[in-house]
């Protein structure tokens, strides 16, 4: 496996390093606009932990293309993140084979560091049918991205799902393979008096199956659902109702959907 950052206009790398079962990037140099982070000779269907800068967490993620590509996030695309990712110009980067102990265990099937609005052979995977604006700080990805400051709206570290004000919205949860699952956690967001907030939700999973929710708490601790499902490779968060309140802004900072893989 092999990890290389170059910019798009030439392609010319700027630094690299690869391993068999490691690959560490530990690069001295500034990002510019333009470039990408190249992960190479990736082995389809194999579960990797991702580190793609210093300022974020691994994650372990199921890859399932042989190359991943990573562009740099410039400006607006950039309120996001953490601020301290991709700065400077002392950079870390790592990519390594998950260990089954990891790949095994029962923890939040959602979370996902590594995703990105457009990513491709990355999973966990989260879209929408509608995100505000097509601002990066009301991407379907933020709620999957392990940060719960529930308590204001906008830039890292409150950003969140929005919907844009639309009925319909919808959001998806792509694992890329088949889980089995006891709980999900929904952390909505809670700036009031900006905020709105859904008092109800169905949940609609890849087996055809549907479960209607009640959130009743006005506030940013998590509303925990027992739903129990077996071999889903995916669910959808839709026919939100929001509640009788001026506001039209309810939003979702996080989802955590907690089980394991599953297992034939």
């Amino acid at each position: 496996m092999k990890i290389t950052v170059y910019n798009d206009w030439d392609h010319v790398p700027k630094a690299e390093a690869e391993g068999e079962e490691l690959a560490v990037l530990a690069w001295n140099g500034e990002y510019r606009k333009g470039d990408i982070i190249e992960f190479s000779g990736i082995v389809p269907g194999r579960y990797y932990a991702v580190r793609v800068d210093a300022a974020v967490s691994e994650s372990v993620v199921l890859l399932t293309e042989e190359t991943i590509l990573y562009p740099v996030p410039f400006y607006e695309k950039k309120e996001n993140v953490n601020p301290l990712m991709f700065s400077g110009n002392r950079h870390y980067l790592s990519v390594r084979y998950a260990r089954d102990f990891e790949i095994d265990a029962y923890r939040n099937l959602a979370l996902n560091t590594f995703d990105r609005h457009d990513a491709t052979g990355v999973y966990p995977h989260a879209s929408a049918n509608v995100e505000t604006r097509g601002e990066s700080v009301f991407a379907a990805v933020n709620a999957i991205d392990g940060i719960l400051a529930t308590d204001s709206h906008g830039e890292w570290p409150y950003e969140s799902w929005g919907i844009n004000r639309q009925d319909d919205a919808e959001f998806s949860l792509d694992f890329g393979r088949e889980v089995d699952i006891d709980e999900i956690r929904l952390f909505t967001r809670a700036d009031f008096p900006h905020d709105n907030w859904w008092t109800k939700a169905t949940f609609t999973f890849t087996d055809g199956s549907k479960e209607t929710v009640n959130m009743e708490k006005k506030s940013g601790i998590p509303h925990i659902f027992k739903i129990k499902k077996t071999a889903i490779t995916g669910l959808k968060l839709g026919s939100l109702i929001k509640a009788d309140d001026p506001s039209p802004f309810p939003a979702l900072t996080q989802i955590e959907v907690y089980g394991r893989n599953h297992s034939n």
